[in-house]
């Protein structure tokens, strides 16, 4: 059995009492000295626990005379990156597949589509508009960009914080060049009328019609797609 050091420990315990709850954000930590009596550790020990939980966006330090380390706030855009990152590592590594990034999406969107239209407001139909693009005129980035930002605004239009956060990252590509590969012309013009379907469904506040083309939209395997790319290391290769 592997014994963790003390100052992974020590991290440890701080951030079992930040993620209970009892300490709050913006609360302060005890000082340096203090967590060395407290601990019985060194100074240095305590600093890389320190820069450990703040790494881990838990914590931050100030400088000054009322400086000191504080409980950070919850950041729904770190959290989101973070757990990319995490997404992105295993797809990288073949851990996991793009057929398990779109067997996620199925359970996912599909609801997510069908709350969307249930309950979008202005601001989110204006989001999904503004996340359309042009399969003939639009750079691959372009196409990228904005086909990650549709489904975003879907799940924000859900109106579930949690789902925007997990749903992330799915859209996280790992090599645009490696869909500029394996996704021709006539996918991104299919995915544009998928796109364009499902938001005049949100618009409409159609539930059922906005889940069918969600559905639709994941589940319809592309004749010209070759069976060996749909575990590319890259989410969304397989059906964007």
């Amino acid at each position: 059995m592997t014994i963790a050091p003390a100052y992974q420990v020590l991290a440890d315990r701080i951030r079992v009492e930040i993620m209970s709850g009892q300490l709050r954000p913006g609360e302060r930590l005890p000082t340096e000295p203090k967590l060395c009596e407290q601990s019985g550790l060194s100074r240095s020990t305590v600093r890389e626990a320190l820069r450990l939980l703040s790494s881990q966006h838990l914590i931050f330090t100030t400088r000054g005379v009322n400086g000191g380390s504080f409980v950070a706030a919850p950041d729904a855009h770190i959290l989101g990156d973070s757990l990319s990152d995490g997404v992105g590592l295993l797809l990288a590594n073949g851990v996991v597949k793009g057929d398990d990034v779109l067997e996620v999406r199925r359970m996912l969107e599909v609801p997510a589509a069908g709350l969307a239209a249930a309950r979008r407001e202005p601001r989110h139909l204006a989001e999904l508009e503004r996340a359309m693009f042009d399969p003939d005129r639009d750079d691959l980035d372009r196409r990228i960009t904005a086909h990650a930002e549709f489904h975003l605004a879907v799940a924000a239009a859900s109106g579930n914080t949690l789902l925007s956060l997990v749903v992330r990252p799915l859209y996280t590509v790992a090599d645009p060049r490696t869909v500029d590969r394996v996704a021709p012309l006539s996918m991104w013009r299919e995915i544009d009328r998928d796109h364009r379907e499902l938001l005049a469904a949100i618009r409409a506040g159609d539930v059922e019609r906005a889940m069918a083309a969600a559905r639709v939209h994941i589940d319809h395997v592309r004749p010209e797609f070759p069976p060996e790319h749909t575990n590319l290391p890259v989410p969304g290769v397989a059906r964007l």
